[in-house]
């Protein structure tokens, strides 16, 4: 049964008329294999226009959610997903490795802003964000004395990857409860599915077109018989 709808109550708190917000949730953090994904929309939050049905991508049925999606991506200013490799995962962590997908998802937006045919004003740029949960992941840690001295860099610098100077508030259960955020995680749902069902076709001992990656029972059984693979989160307690 569907919980609640979300509004754009929140939102509309956080920002005056004529100012966009970003809002962002992620998908596969607790997954045991493919990246954790990170969807980014920049909103106007006074926009009446949002489309109906928008809930939190867990509420939805995949059909829903797959309708949905466009739909959220021709209303939002900019949207994009980004990602982290398990790799990446491995070496730096889920909380620097949601920050790396953020950037990249950060990154795309920026092209977008003053697209034809957008939405919002040409030269607009956002200076909040709303983040689902109760941690900041997105800002970057302060950096110490020591890490200063020896030069410490974070995931994505060597990319060229722009640092999300956003002020950020996060909301416990902002997917339920806000509309931007639960948009944002349709996005990143949708777009993760498909890449899981691809590598799925390459890995198809795993289940991972059913469980997406998480640790089903079926697919803990299928690293014990068949060994974890490339995309297998290796830092992590597979069986």
């Amino acid at each position: 049964m569907k919980g609640q709808e979300p509004t754009l109550e929140v939102e509309r708190a956080m920002v005056a008329r004529g100012e966009l917000l970003v809002c962002l949730d992620e998908v596969g953090r607790g997954s045991l294999a493919g990246p954790v994904s990170v969807g980014m929309l920049v909103i106007d939050p006074w926009s009446e226009n949002a489309p109906a049905g928008i809930r939190d991508s867990k509420e939805l049925s995949v059909a829903e959610r797959v309708r949905l999606e466009p739909l959220v991506r021709a209303w939002a200013v900019a949207a994009a997903v980004g990602h982290a490799s398990p790799a990446e995962i491995d070496e730096h962590g889920i909380v620097a490795a949601l920050r790396l997908a953020g950037r990249r998802a950060w990154a795309t937006c920026s092209t977008q802003w003053d697209a034809p045919g957008r939405r919002g004003v040409p030269g607009q740029r956002p200076t909040r964000a709303l983040l689902d949960g109760n941690l900041d992941w997105l800002t970057p840690p302060t950096a110490d004395l020591f890490g200063a001295a020896f030069g410490e860099t974070q995931p994505g610098d060597d990319e060229g990857l722009p640092v999300v100077g956003l002020a950020v508030s996060t909301r416990v259960k902002g997917d339920r409860d806000c509309l931007g955020v639960g948009a944002a995680s349709i996005i990143a749902k949708v777009e993760r599915d498909a890449l899981m069902e691809s590598l799925h076709e390459r890995f198809p001992a795993y289940g991972w077109e059913k469980n997406k990656g998480y640790g089903s029972v079926a697919h803990r059984a299928a690293i014990v018989a068949e060994g974890a693979t490339e995309v297998h989160r290796r830092s992590w307690k597979l069986t």
